[in-house]
């Protein structure tokens, strides 16, 4: 018979003997704040960087594009996070506020 180390080992013996254990799902309020504000404001500043470009606002189309850039620089950390909010809302596997990191 093989030897098995039993000092590790979790058994159920183990667990009802403990504390109870809770699972703290509760929503981050001020980490969705701040993903849904990056997100709004990088579309806006998506949008109008691609109207200053278009109209030549600033002499050249430079300012726009650059005003896009910053502007895709907000949106993408503020999309990703809002999505794993939503997905963690909506109770998709693998989705947790946990994975929001904390501010």
């Amino acid at each position: 018979m093989a030897y098995v180390d039993h000092a590790f080992s979790i058994s159920d013996e183990d667990i009802m003997m403990e504390t109870s254990y809770t699972v703290n799902n509760k929503p981050p309020i001020k980490e969705i704040g701040l993903a849904v504000a990056l997100l709004v404001f990088g579309t806006v500043a998506i949008v109008v960087g691609i109207a200053m470009a278009v109209n030549k606002v600033g002499g050249d189309r430079a300012h726009g594009i650059f005003f896009s850039v910053l502007g895709a620089m907000l949106f993408l950390p503020g999309f990703y996070y809002t999505r794993i909010a939503y997905y963690a809302y909506k109770g998709y596997k693998g989705f947790s506020f946990a994975n929001i990191p904390p501010v």
